[in-house]
């Protein structure tokens, strides 16, 4: 049976702190792929600032160079609302030979409670929580919960790095930074040099 992470999110952008993640679980489960899912419109978050193609592209930029990485493009073809438990019994039934791995933030683990038909899902896959400075994650359901080096970051402190015109060296891989400053998203000045 094959092993598969799934890492949801809006990657908007992508950063290190996601491929920091998914490299913790793929070597500490000994997972056969990690597949990053965007999600076309999040039910706990405002929707995305950019398109959908954006996104793709800039994750096609930053996993290019990792073999055992992919992008999962189910929901972003889908459309609409993005609940978890629907993809997953999707992807279950695509590939019934497949063992599901759900990869978390710390910050997510607390709220699992709230997600939409929670325990169906807990029957898809297997949680896997990832430690985040700073955040206690405390949760009566059954998570893997794995260490990982400490690395505050967020999508959201990037956009407004960008907009701000500050340095995004060593946040974001350089192929992501080149693209949303070529492209001028986030309110990022259109410029050609790399940080």
């Amino acid at each position: 049976m094959k092993k598969i992470g799934i890492l949801g999110g809006t990657f908007n952008p992508l950063h290190f702190g996601h491929l920091m993640m998914a490299n913790e679980a793929l070597h500490a489960l000994q997972l056969d792929e990690v597949r990053f899912m965007p999600n076309s419109v999040p039910p706990h978050k405002q929707a995305t600032t950019i398109s959908d193609e954006a996104r793709l592209i800039m994750l096609d930029l930053a996993l290019a160079p990792y073999e055992l990485f992919t992008i999962e493009r189910f929901e972003i073809e889908r459309g609409g609302i993005s609940y978890t438990v629907e993809t997953m019994e999707q992807l279950v039934q695509r590939e019934p030979q497949t063992q599901f791995y759900f990869i978390i933030g710390g910050d997510m683990i607390a709220s699992l409670h709230t997600w939409h038909r929670i325990d169906d899902l807990l029957n898809l896959v297997t949680f896997v929580g990832i430690s985040r400075p700073k955040v206690e994650a405390h949760t009566t359901y059954d998570v893997i919960m794995l260490d990982a080096p400490a690395f505050d970051i967020s999508s959201t402190l990037l956009r407004q790095r960008f907009a701000q015109q500050k340095t995004v060296q060593f946040l974001v891989p350089d192929e992501i930074a080149t693209y949303v400053r070529k492209e001028g998203l986030y309110g990022a000045e259109s410029i050609t040099k790399r940080d």
